[in-house]
């Protein structure tokens, strides 16, 4: 199964994976927890409650 979508150009997707990776490298302490909230915060269509 790919990760790549039709329609996304190759750059894109890099340049994403190569965000995503800087902020992991951010993170300290419980780096996966709040790695996942940030991805559930952006992904997000209205307003998160909790």
């Amino acid at each position: 199964m790919s990760l790549l979508q039709n329609g996304i150009p190759r750059d894109a997707f890099a340049e994403l994976s190569c965000f995503w990776m800087g902020l992991y490298a951010c993170l300290t302490g419980r780096r996966d927890a709040l790695f996942e909230l940030s991805d559930a915060l952006l992904c997000a269509d209205g307003p998160v409650q909790t």
